[in-house]
């Protein structure tokens, strides 16, 4: 059986964790390939029980799935470890997990320059969540990042931290005027940590190829989306991976011919987190309904989303930077009770009209959506199960962003529960 990838196809918050989780019960693996805990995924199980998920896949919450966290993932082993007990406290038997030797762990070094050096931006800043994401990717690349399989070996997790922090202790206390960290005293935390996470600690390279030869289903996860990719998105208002469908190559060790399906995550609107450009961003009435009427505030941090209309040309981008096969549209619910609903179909920039994504970032700045208006519907329709017993302007809706995006929208949001669904197309 090849692997499913699910991405985000906007700035994140689509409804990812819905998604996996309602494929989750078709799937023998559902693993995480990239980002770390500033990522957050809401799940409503069956019986009304709301979850929130951040570093662990979702899949953890489907028995008899093996979830794994992959090697393209920095993990805080604190926040993990943490999230586990929460996890088992609600009911959830977590000893499936499989942990990648190789995923980069999050240090306290990280944390601490990732909140300095976001304060130091000022009006610059990017929008991070402050929790050691970048800094731990930053060090990945430099080569100088410490792996879980670090933990298995107490020595060289002493010589790697003593070496790292005579450079990070330099720029923490002479640029930031912070304190130095203790390097013997993190050594000696993340022992602890060490004999928690020991047991689920696997080769998961392997692990997953030889699932894929057996004839296996696996379901790779991303976390954020398409315009937040380190190299796609609307750089540098990024995260600091690749949550594209090649990202779930490199995250995994899965080969690309393996995934043949890549299902897009796509919301009836748009929403973004933090700071960078938002062509069809809202800043009247509009924008405040689709914030409260669809609670976008973060999973992770909390914070108020930015909203806006449906932007066709990011959909248009990320169904061919991801190759996907299949749209799955959310929250089209929230949309009921308008007169009518646009769509930015195109942008104008510097006078002219453009219907692809713009190739320099100041051209992204100065993008100005071009809409076209589509009757809107007042019906209440989170009880529809079938395409046909929407609104007929709420099928013309979902037909047009189809036409707009070039893929075909296999199924639809009408809630947030598991089964408020309208399928369309198998998927699987």
């Amino acid at each position: 059986m090849p692997a499913i990838a699910v991405v985000g196809t906007q700035w994140g918050d689509e409804g990812k964790g819905k998604v996996t989780d309602l494929l989750g019960a078709e799937m023998d693996f559902v693993v995480r390939y990239q980002g770390g805990n500033n990522a957050g995924h809401t799940v409503v199980t069956p019986d009304g029980t709301k979850y929130a998920i951040h570093l662990v896949p979702v899949g953890i919450l489907t028995p008899g799935v093996v979830p794994v966290i992959g090697n393209g993932v920095v993990v805080d082993p604190k926040f993990l470890i943490s999230e586990l007990d929460e996890l088992t406290a609600g009911g959830v038997d977590v000893s499936n997990l499989k942990l990648s030797a190789d995923a980069h762990l999050i240090m306290p070094h990280h944390r601490a320059l990732d909140r300095v050096v976001e304060r130091y931006l000022g009006g610059a800043r990017i929008g991070t969540t402050g929790r050691g994401i970048g800094p731990a990717y930053a060090d990945k690349v430099a080569r100088q990042g410490i792996r879980v399989q670090d933990l298995l070996d107490p020595k060289i997790l002493s010589i790697k931290l003593e070496q790292i922090l005579r450079e990070k202790n330099q720029i923490l206390v002479k640029v930031y005027n912070r304190k130095a960290i203790d390097p013997q005293a993190v050594v000696e935390e993340y022992l602890g940590y060490a004999e928690r996470l020991k047991p689920y600690i696997a080769d998961t390279r392997l692990l997953l190829n030889l699932a894929l030869e057996e004839g296996k289903n696996v379901l790779l996860e991303g976390a954020q989306a398409t315009m937040l990719d380190v190299d796609h998105g609307t750089y540098p208002f990024v995260t600091s991976s690749n949550p594209t469908t090649g990202g779930a190559c490199v995250g995994t060790g899965i080969a690309p011919n393996k995934i043949t399906t890549s299902i897009g995550i796509i919301k009836a609107y748009t929403t973004r987190v933090g700071s960078g450009p938002f062509p069809t961003e809202l800043f009247d009435e509009f924008g405040e309904f689709l914030l409260k009427k669809g609670g976008e505030y973060g999973v992770t941090t909390g914070r108020r989303r930015r909203c806006g209309w449906f932007d066709a040309v990011l959909g248009r981008y990320a169904v061919r930077v991801n190759g996907i096969t299949d749209l799955f549209v959310t929250k089209l619910d929230v949309l009921s009770e308008l007169e009518r609903v646009p769509i930015c179909v195109g942008y104008e920039v510097d006078g002219e009209r453009v219907d692809e994504m713009p190739m320099t970032q100041t051209d992204v700045h100065h993008a100005k959506p071009v809409y076209e208006y589509h009757d809107g519907w007042f019906e209440d329709i989170s009880h529809c199960r079938k395409f046909d017993e929407l609104p007929a302007a709420a099928q013309s809706y979902i037909e047009r962003l189809e036409e707009l995006c070039g893929a075909r929208v296999s199924v639809v949001g009408v809630g947030p529960g598991r089964e408020e669904n309208i399928i369309r197309h198998p998927m699987l």
